[in-house]
């Protein structure tokens, strides 16, 4: 029976431990990453073939991004081209770089301690679906970071895109038995980047106002600093996941940016619905972090 790389959860806590007690300086930090670094690559080198599948995921991601550039050289020309090329391959190179940190997340949901818990094979259908999800919002926020103008009938198109994969991770999670912690975090993630995009492009084509494109970031940026600040301040685990109400303010907002994207063939509708949806959501947004950050503390 393979050992494991060690006690997980008392790795992490001694490592948080070290570094809350060396006061974050640069050199804590720097150990910090050093060590969780080398425990990925003790569970890459333990779990040859979830890394190989690891590969496949990133050379599909290569090509799907390499096809991204080569159809914007064909359609926008060479400056667009060079102006989405920066961020793009950042996003994308960030993207892999945490999918291999964190493989060791990609476990089994049992009734075991997590370190007792074994190692799914393979990546799965479930976090490609999450990971292509990611790969759309990485395409908005490198045009955003590029300087490149996006229309809403593009942004709606990712929009739309991301929504569909959305759907299809957690049943195909749930259907196959293959819900991890990995998962849950990649499916945080990229939530949180899709909908930073979709804000920030109705911010600059002047459908959102500024007030209300903060308040919809705070929906994902209030749990986030709670739990870092349990992770880092307190050295105890981050429950990843989502609340009732966090899944009822994805779903308004998620409406909500749908009417502002919408066709103006559809103007008719838009507009009766605006109001009414907008009061929703606001609501909702304000709720569902409070609700995520009790979780955190009653966890």
């Amino acid at each position: 029976m393979q050992q494991p790389i060690q006690s997980e959860n008392q790795f992490v806590v001694e490592l948080l431990t070290t570094l809350r007690a060396d006061g974050f300086s640069p050199r804590a930090w720097g150990r910090f990453l050093l060590r969780s670094w080398n425990m990925s690559l003790a569970t890459a080198k333990q779990q040859p073939t979830l890394t190989r599948s690891w590969l496949r995921v990133t050379l599909l991601m290569g090509v799907l991004t390499l096809s991204i550039l080569l159809a914007t050289l064909f359609f926008a020309g060479v400056g667009a081209t060079l102006r989405l090329l920066p961020g793009l391959l950042f996003c994308v190179t960030w993207q892999q770089s945490d999918l291999f940190w964190h493989l060791g997340l990609h476990r089994r949901s049992t009734s075991l301690p997590t370190e007792q818990a074994s190692l799914y094979p393979s990546v799965g259908l479930a976090n490609l679906f999450t990971w292509l999800r990611a790969l759309g919002a990485s395409y908005l926020l490198a045009r955003i970071v590029g300087g490149l103008p996006t229309a809403s009938d593009m942004a709606l198109s990712v929009f739309l895109f991301g929504v569909v994969t959305d759907i299809l991770d957690g049943q195909v999670a749930r259907l196959s038995k293959t819900q991890s912690k990995l998962g849950q975090i990649a499916d945080g993630e990229a939530d949180f980047c899709l909908y930073l995009a979709l804000t920030t492009i109705l911010l600059q084509n002047n459908v959102l106002p500024l007030w209300l494109a903060l308040v919809m970031v705070l929906r994902f940026v209030l749990p986030l600093l709670a739990a870092l600040s349990s992770y880092f301040l307190f050295a105890q685990p981050v429950r990843f996941g989502s609340t009732v109400w966090g899944k009822y303010a994805g779903l308004a907002q998620s409406l909500y940016f749908f009417v502002l994207l919408a066709p103006s063939s559809l103007t008719f509708l838009t507009h009766v619905v605006n109001t009414p949806l907008l009061m929703m959501t606001i609501a909702l947004l304000v709720i569902a972090p409070l609700a995520q950050i009790v979780a955190n503390i009653r966890q």
